[in-house]
Parts: structure tokens; C-alpha cells; sequence
């Protein structure tokens, strides 16, 4: 284990990587779309990283694990100056995203299909304005905690590639994994929770578009919470 490198999980930080059978124009986009966009951590990685973007971006954010793309789009659409890096090792998921891209690839968006860490430790130091790390899998039972994606060596890894005033936003609707991110966020010396009061990290963040697993959560009961967290 080094500081610019902490050591990875023996185990997956993710679940299954695949869900239903795909249809015939999911498997084709997966297999022409997705190489255009996916990035290669066999390549050197760019010096900046706004390179990597088929038009000029002003600056760049990482999504892990978008789910079915709901706020990876929104993003997209809202803020066509950023660069968007989406990972999304659930092959369905990154099918739905694909899907949902219609004719025109967008220009300030890339994608990764597999482990984050492996992407984070890629990429270069500072080039971060921010990481979204929105409804992950919470792994609730004790004995699975290890394998959630907020540790003191992931926090080690978004540190590094982090620029100084970058936000780290995590949205969940599990308590016992709020006050978990809370607890190794506030211990870490690079981040300081942005909330004035305890009704901040309740109200959605701006131009917040709604994604189903959250509307399942409040159906059932559950209420999201929304952290932010800006590197010093």
C-alpha cells in the first residue's frame, strides 16, 4: 500500500454484474457505442484530463455507479461545459444508459465499465471538480461493511485526484450508511461537510432530477439524505 495508491479490496465493491437479458439493441450498443466512449486504463493517462473529451470542457466530474442513468443525463444535458465521467460496472445499467443516448453521442462524455478504484488510481492528481457517489449499494449487513465504497482508503484515493474546492456529494436513503460516510468523511482530514443546519442535507441538490431507486426508497418510507462534502 502507498499514499498515491491504497491498497484495493480483496472483494468487489459492487454486487452482480449482470441482471435480465438484454435485448438485440442493447447487446449492439454495448458493443458499438460502448467502445467509443469507454475509457482505457491501459492508455496513459492524459497529462489533463479535460483531453479526454471529444470538445473542449471547462472542467470534469466522476459519477460512480450511475444506476440507470438518470442524473448522469440530467448532467450531461445541464452542464454541456463538463466533462462527465459515468461508471457503471452493471452491465444492465450501462445498457439503459446507452439506450437512452439516442443518435448523437454526447461529446463531454466518457464511460467505465468496471472497478472505480482501478479508474481513480488512474487518473491524474487534482483533475477532479467532483465526485457523485449517489444511492450506492449499501451493504447492510455488518460482516459486508468493508465493502462499501465510502472507506478511509477510497476517501485516500478522491483525495488525490480531487482539486482543492471540489465537492464529494453522496446521496443515500439508508441511515446506518449516512452516518457512516458522515463519520469517515468529518475523520478525514481533506474534507469538510458543507451544512448549515440538519434540514440541508434533506433538500435535494440544485437541478436534482429524481432517479427511480430514489422514488421507490420514499414509496416505502425510506427519507434520502444528501451529503456534500468539499475538499480542502
Amino acid at each position: 500500500m502507498t499514499a498515491d495508491h491504497p491498497e484495493r479490496s480483496t472483494e468487489a465493491f459492487f454486487g452482480r454484474r449482470r441482471g435480465k437479458r438484454l435485448r438485440p439493441r442493447q447487446h449492439a450498443l454495448l458493443e458499438t457505442v460502448l467502445p467509443r466512449l469507454r475509457l482505457n486504463l491501459d492508455d496513459e493517462a492524459p497529462a489533463d484530463v479535460r483531453a479526454l473529451f471529444a470538445r473542449p470542457v471547462r472542467d470534469v466530474r466522476l459519477e460512480i455507479g450511475f444506476g440507470g442513468g438518470e442524473h448522469l443525463m440530467a448532467e450531461i444535458e445541464r452542464a454541456p461545459e463538463t466533462g462527465m465521467i459515468g461508471v457503471e460496472p452493471f452491465v444492465n445499467g450501462m445498457a439503459k444508459l446507452l439506450s437512452a443516448l439516442g443518435e448523437e453521442i454526447p461529446a463531454n462524455l466518457r464511460l467505465y465499465d468496471d472497478d472505480a478504484t482501478a479508474l481513480l488510481d488512474w487518473l491524474p492528481e487534482a483533475s477532479l471538480s467532483g465526485i457523485d457517489l449517489l444511492y450506492p449499494d449499501p451493504w447492510p449487513k455488518k460482516k459486508h461493511w468493508k465493502r462499501r465504497f465510502v472507506s478511509a482508503a477510497n476517501l485516500d484515493r478522491f483525495a488525490r485526484v480531487m482539486r482543492p474546492g471540489a465537492k464529494f456529494r453522496f446521496a443515500s436513503d439508508i441511515d446506518s450508511y449516512v452516518n457512516w460516510t458522515l463519520i469517515h468523511c468529518r475523520a478525514h482530514p481533506a474534507f469538510l461537510w458543507q451544512a448549515a443546519s440538519a434540514e440541508d442535507w434533506h433538500e435535494p441538490y440544485p437541478a436534482w432530477p429524481g432517479t427511480r431507486y430514489e422514488g421507490k426508497a420514499v414509496r416505502e418510507g425510506r427519507k434520502p439524505a444528501y451529503l456534500t462534502f468539499l475538499r480542502r
